[in-house]
């Protein structure tokens, strides 16, 4: 089976996941975790890639991300997992990956969908150092992290953001909404609402946004 064509659309915010093996923490320690960190900073300014936020959790990497061009996703992707996972290995005496297959991606409308990915990332585990929720929240401040608009949209001043997105991690997501942005990991389509899909068909793009119609095409007569 051919693989799945990957959507990327160059200078929107991209929701990213890379699965790790069942049974393999990719990220067991505060180390491990710097350690990646350094490689996904010096990777992403390699490839002119905006990181916006992530979370190293048990079971997959979570990254919101904007790329240059086409390609960029691609290219950090793989050049973190290299680096990262010849680290890894050296450091825990084992060999072999740590993913179980290729990273997944959904392109975000600006606005609310991209608000509603940077709470799914950043709100994705309390435990410090795992996510980048205290880069927002009145923490360490994180050079290697780009704020998108939307959270410079949450207050004029540093505090005003910062409590205002504390609040919003500190309430959570609609289950719908999680369910959404899943579905378009899976699938690699656009998140957004109907309005912005249909401009991005109507801009004469030649890539599906959304999943087609279950069942057969219908005939033309």
């Amino acid at each position: 089976m051919a693989r799945q064509h990957r959507l990327v659309l160059p200078g929107l915010p991209h929701l990213l996941a890379l699965p790790a093996l069942a049974g393999v923490h990719p990220f067991p320690s505060p180390e491990d975790r710097m350690r990646f960190l350094v490689i996904l900073r010096d990777a992403a300014a390699g490839e002119k890639v905006l990181v916006h936020a992530y979370a190293l959790l048990p079971d997959e990497l979570r990254a919101l991300a904007t790329p240059p061009d086409a390609g960029a996703l691609s290219r950090w992707v793989q050049a973190m997992g290299r680096r990262y996972v010849s680290a890894y290995n050296r450091h825990h005496d084992r060999s072999g990956t740590l993913w179980s297959g290729r990273f997944r991606s959904t392109a975000l409308e600006p606005g609310a969908w991209t608000l509603t990915a940077l709470r799914f990332v950043d709100g994705a585990s309390a435990e410090p150092g795992v996510t980048s929720a205290r880069h927002r929240c009145g923490g360490a401040r994180d050079a290697g992290i780009v704020d998108p608009e939307e959270y410079w949209s949450l207050g004029n001043t540093p505090f005003e953001r910062e409590s205002a997105f504390a609040q919003l991690l500190a309430e959570p997501l609609a289950e719908a909404c999680v369910a959404r942005l899943r579905r378009c990991l899976t699938g690699s389509w656009v998140c957004g609402d109907d309005a912005f899909l249909r401009g991005l068909a109507a801009s004469g793009s030649h890539l599906r946004t959304s999943p087609r119609p279950r069942g057969r095409p219908r005939r033309r007569t």
